[in-house]
């Protein structure tokens, strides 16, 4: 399915009944909708309705105008996912997602308190700040950041841009480095990648991260309020793999 959302065609998949509380789950990267595909049925099932939007720069979703800014930084993410559901009427829902969606989910549940039921949260609260990022790490966990470097650097992007599916697999290994995935399950999600605007939505989300792309005015005051690093009051689980190689 697609649906026309603030700045973006959104492409999403649905499952569970229409009238059904919503659940809204989130992917990160370099993954996809595919994450969900085992969690999605069961709570289907359930009774929910559940939502599995791509976010932008990934598989069907698309920015209605070329003159937007192929922008990657936080507050983008979570005022798209605010889009989506006030696009689909959506008043409330329960949030889900981890990674870049993690992030997004807690950004949500963070400033718009009042449309969440609940949250779960993988790997804890996610929201940051340029001015946090500035901040050096010890070298053992600098090293796992290694990706981030590489692509605030020409090279870097040109070399996501040309080895894009053997970075994702690098990625995926890193982060979880017991999970003994399939071709064919890799492959599934890869293909999201193929997005026209993957890279630059990447690319630009790293940079951001480290101060070194600017983002733009329009979400300076969600990202005010975000440096701040605002309490979760929405009921939250968390929850974290028992081996993530993800710093």
């Amino acid at each position: 399915k697609t649906v026309r959302a603030g700045s973006l065609d959104v492409g999403y998949a649905e499952a569970g009944p229409a009238d059904g509380p919503v659940v809204l789950l989130l992917h990160g990267w370099p993954y996809d909708i595919h994450a969900y595909v085992d969690v999605a049925p069961q709570l289907a099932a359930a009774g929910y309705r559940v939502l599995v939007p791509y976010l932008r720069g990934y598989g069907t979703t698309r920015f209605i105008s070329g003159t937007t800014a192929r922008n990657g930084q936080q507050a983008a993410f979570a005022v798209d996912a605010m889009d989506f559901l006030d696009a689909l009427k959506v008043e409330t829902a329960i949030l889900g997602g981890f990674d870049w969606g993690a992030r997004t989910v807690n950004i949500m549940a963070a400033l718009w308190p009042q449309r969440f039921k609940g949250m779960v949260s993988v790997s804890g609260y996610l929201i940051g700040s340029q001015e946090q990022n500035r901040k050096p790490l010890p070298p053992k966990a600098e090293l796992q950041w290694w990706y981030q470097y590489y692509f605030a650097t020409a090279r870097g992007e040109a070399g996501y841009r040309q080895y894009m599916r053997d970075f994702a697999r690098q990625i995926w290994t890193q982060a979880s480095p017991k999970w003994a995935y399939d071709d064919a399950t890799f492959d599934r999600s890869a293909a999201a990648l193929d997005n026209p605007d993957h890279v630059a939505i990447v690319i630009d989300n790293y940079r951001w991260r480290l101060g070194l792309a600017p983002g733009e005015t329009r979400y300076n005051d969600i990202e005010a309020r975000l440096a701040t690093f605002p309490s979760i009051g929405v009921p939250t689980i968390t929850m974290e793999g028992d081996a993530n190689g993800a710093p």
